[in-house]
């Protein structure tokens, strides 16, 4: 899927795929620091970006702000900053202002979205989730953990955790969806995603998902009419 500097998957009218495991680490401005972008529009470094990242051990970022926000799910080892030490499965939500200097001593990798939260009256969110409990969810057999929703705001994000074999029927989103394949394999008429794949679908999609081993998600609903959509997207 070839992409401009500045564009990849901007066209939000289109399903996005991709699967981290095919892609290539690409450098950023930390030299120890390393990423797979799944959506870029804007500068390479100041626009709406959605990838997964990288921190060699002992490796770091200069102070710098985040306008517009900043989400980060850990994925594997521990991330810090000055506000903490925040180890795998920690979800942070760094609103609109927020200023950090982040650094990985042992190294981490983060899922990560720039720039997609405007509203400077958010809260800021740290939660360990291998501390929270599975709750029911709207779909019998499938567990879910809330991890952002906040009055005001149309985006929600929580994790699922689907049994194997699960297979829920014909699902719709108004609003369009993202999924990150965190553990195990999901699936639709598109195909299997493993570990690390990235789903987006647009608003008013609708597809038949299951799991055959279950499965472990991320899942954002009521985002992307916070991105800003090109629709001559060459790399779709």
């Amino acid at each position: 899927m070839a992409a401009s500097s500045e564009t990849l998957n901007g066209d939000l009218a289109l399903r996005a795929l991709m699967r981290a495991g095919n892609m290539v680490w690409q450098p950023s401005p930390s030299g120890s620091v390393w990423r797979k972008r799944f959506h870029l529009v804007g500068g390479a470094e100041s626009g709406q970006v959605t990838s997964i990242v990288r921190y060699e051990k002992d490796s770091s970022f200069p102070a710098h702000d985040h306008p517009d926000g900043e989400e980060i799910l850990v994925l594997e080892g521990t991330f810090s900053d000055e506000h903490g030490d925040w180890p795998a499965g920690t979800y942070l939500l760094n609103p609109q202002g927020f200023r950090h200097a982040p650094f990985s001593r042992e190294g981490c990798l983060l899922f990560v979205k720039l720039r997609q939260y405007a509203g400077a009256d958010r809260h800021h969110v740290a939660l360990r989730t291998d501390a929270m409990s599975w709750l029911s969810g709207s779909t019998p057999g499938i567990e879910i953990k809330t991890l952002y929703s906040e009055p005001g705001f149309a985006d929600e994000t929580r994790l699922e955790r689907w049994p194997a074999g699960a297979s829920p029927g014909t699902v719709g989103y108004q609003g369009g969806v993202e999924i990150l394949v965190i553990r195990g394999t999901f699936g639709d008429e598109g195909g299997i995603y493993g570990e690390q794949t990235w789903l987006r679908l647009p608003p008013g999609s609708t597809h038949t998902p299951r799991s055959p081993e279950g499965c472990e998600l991320y899942v954002k609903t009521g985002a992307l009419t916070a991105l800003r959509s090109i629709t001559a997207d060459s790399c779709s």
